[in-house]
């Protein structure tokens, strides 16, 4: 239950930075926003490697962070370019697809078939998500696209993390995921887009950094690794799609979005979502044996 618990504290704190990342992307391009952001997780969470005497060069870390990093940069890519020409619900909304994504992508690639339960419950957390994060009408544009290509790769990531974070070193797997984002993103920012000029860089946008770096990053990403090395994909993946919900909820709270019956309702329906997957297979389980 711990791991689970961390892996909604998670969504708890990304959810509280939808606003903040879209207010960023305003002032400079997302390749930017992104390598400004990971230098500084990724230098936070090297100096804790050192201060605990982590195996932070050992080459099998090196390399399944690195293979767990790349969907994860194109992930955070894909979301930054996203928002910038998308609502922040739709935005959410289609990032939190791959919550239907990972049963798929397990059962493809391990031949791990999801159970019922799995499959309602994900279809069942889809609804409520587009319930809570949907205004208007539905059409897809650019913004829209590149979110669902950045639901693929976080699909990808959650697979490979559940998948290769088993039995290893957490912290230093989370290094070179960061590093890897980090080196993705200055090659894309130096070749596509001018740097944030030192006007754009107040005080308050330094304020929004430091908590993208140490809290939403560094923290946050370093507590889900930890609950997906311990959880199964489809677990895993469904729980972190309550990042939509708490970034609707925040939203409400900072004045961005009304209050309305259909979100109320879609709060139920992902929270019947969660039951569904948590608590009946196990209620199943305990029948088949009494």
């Amino acid at each position: 239950m711990k791991y689970k618990l961390l892996l909604v504290l998670a969504t708890l704190i990304w959810g509280s930075s939808f606003v903040m990342v879209k207010d960023l992307t305003d002032v400079m391009a997302p390749a930017w926003l992104l390598a400004i952001r990971f230098v500084a997780a990724t230098v936070v969470m090297a100096a804790v490697c050192l201060v605990r005497r982590e195996p932070l060069f050992d080459r099998e870390h090196i390399k399944y962070g690195i293979i767990i990093g790349l969907p994860l940069f194109m992930g955070y890519l894909f979301q930054t370019i996203g928002i910038t020409d998308t609502t922040p619900g739709k935005n959410a909304f289609l990032t939190a697809t791959y919550c239907v994504i990972v049963p798929f992508l397990t059962w493809a690639v391990d031949r791990k078939r999801p159970n019922r339960f799995n499959i309602v419950a994900a279809l069942l957390c889809l609804s409520g998500i587009g319930l809570i994060s949907l205004t208007g009408s539905f059409t897809i544009g650019f913004g829209d696209a590149m979110t669902l290509c950045c639901a693929v790769f976080y699909a990808v990531q959650i697979l490979f993390m559940s998948k290769f974070g088993k039995g290893r070193n957490v912290v230093v797997l989370t290094v070179w995921q960061f590093a890897t984002v980090t080196a993705g993103s200055l090659m894309v920012a130096l070749v596509s887009a001018e740097p944030p000029t030192p006007a754009a860089m107040t005080p308050g946008v330094w304020l929004s950094f430091a908590y993208l770096a140490f809290i939403v990053t560094a923290l946050a990403v370093f507590v889900q690794n930890i609950g997906l090395a311990n959880v199964e994909p489809a677990t895993g993946g469904l729980l972190l799609s309550l990042e939509s919900v708490f970034g609707v909820a925040f939203s409400i709270a900072l004045g961005r979005e009304p209050l309305t019956p259909r979100i109320l309702v879609g709060f139920v329906v992902v929270f019947v979502a969660m039951v569904a997957s948590e608590y009946l297979p196990a209620k199943l389980e305990r029948r088949r044996t009494s």
